[in-house]
């Protein structure tokens, strides 16, 4: 981990002007472990949050890390989602994704996918027949964000992005490696078109070495370790694998990784994110991500009614060894 990698010192250099107010830490909460879809593990990020601190995101899993054996690997049958986009990012393994609209492809190692739901939509993500033969290591995440409620029931659209469109640059003493998978960061600018303005990162972090990030002030901001440890924020709260940091108002992010890390990992992982709270009412029950109980209530039957599209007649199907 990760398979998106560089030589820190020929990247681009992002730059924090001398007067930024690095974020405190308002909270900081670890992640239950649980399962999902056909029954791989996830870790909830977000579980225990207080909703208008990740507004405008609704959840995010960390899928796996998980090394499969021969047959082992799962995904998620098909089933339905409306009102919101999907934001899949894959560290290692590979997926197969296919839905109602026309969309699909492979989300490769390093590659993200991005999912409106909008109107509504049926797909399926699962790992390709010959993965699940050899097993491998999975290791992934997927992140739910809402829409505003005016562009709920915009038409579904599907964007397959690889890890090469992803933006790569470094901190001024190149100590990390800072991936722009979505959204922008001082005019570096991550693939894809998001309907809600936001930044979405994945930092590498050497051990010992202090990122700090420029980040727009009415952006939130969120950060989760993937692996290894450090701390984070003004104070240099101390923060693990599988921990979510909330960071409160600010001009920058701090990150710094402990000079001593575990074996698993060489680099702390932080997964970076922030984006123009809504600040709109949300109800969500299961796939469906609405504004008011009627709306979720409608989902459901036009869902039933097959107004989401129809599983295409050649559908890709879960594999069984």
């Amino acid at each position: 981990m990760p398979a998106a990698t560089a030589d820190t010192l020929t990247l681009p250099r992002l730059d924090v002007a001398p007067d930024a107010r690095p974020r405190p830490v308002k909270s900081v909460t670890s992640a239950p472990q649980g399962f999902e879809g056909e029954g791989f593990p996830v870790r909830r990020a977000f579980a225990g949050v207080d909703p208008r601190d990740i507004d405008p995101f609704i959840m995010m899993d960390q899928m796996g890390e998980v090394e499969y054996a021969p047959g082992e690997p799962k995904g998620t049958p098909w089933h339905p989602h409306r009102g919101f986009e999907t934001f899949t990012y894959l560290i290692d393994g590979r997926f197969l994704h296919q839905d109602s609209h026309g969309g699909g492809g492979t989300i490769l190692e390093g590659g993200t996918q991005y999912m409106t739901a909008g109107d509504g939509i049926l797909h399926i993500e699962t790992p390709p027949e010959d993965l699940v033969m050899s097993g491998g290591l999975f290791h992934g995440i997927q992140l739910w964000i809402n829409l505003p409620r005016e562009m709920k029931r915009v038409a579904p659209q599907y964007q397959d992005l690889q890890g090469r469109e992803s933006a790569m640059v470094s901190t001024a003493d190149g100590g990390a490696l800072v991936r722009v998978l979505a959204g922008e960061l001082s005019g570096h600018r991550g693939p894809g078109i998001s309907h809600t303005p936001l930044v979405i990162t994945h930092l590498t972090v050497a051990p010992g070495a202090r990122v700090e990030l420029p980040w727009r002030p009415d952006f939130n901001a969120l950060a989760y370790v993937l692996a290894g440890s450090g701390t984070v924020g003004a104070e240099q709260r101390p923060i693990r694998m599988g921990q979510t940091a909330v960071l409160g108002p600010g001009d920058s992010v701090v990150v710094q990784a402990n000079a001593q890390q575990d074996s698993r990992s060489p680099d702390m992982e932080v997964f970076l994110i922030g984006g123009v709270p809504l600040r709109e009412p949300v109800f969500q029950y299961g796939p469906f991500v609405m504004s008011t109980r009627d709306e979720v209530i409608e989902a459901f039957e036009d869902y039933q009614s097959g107004r989401f599209g129809r599983i295409p007649t050649d559908a890709i199907q879960p594999h069984r060894a």
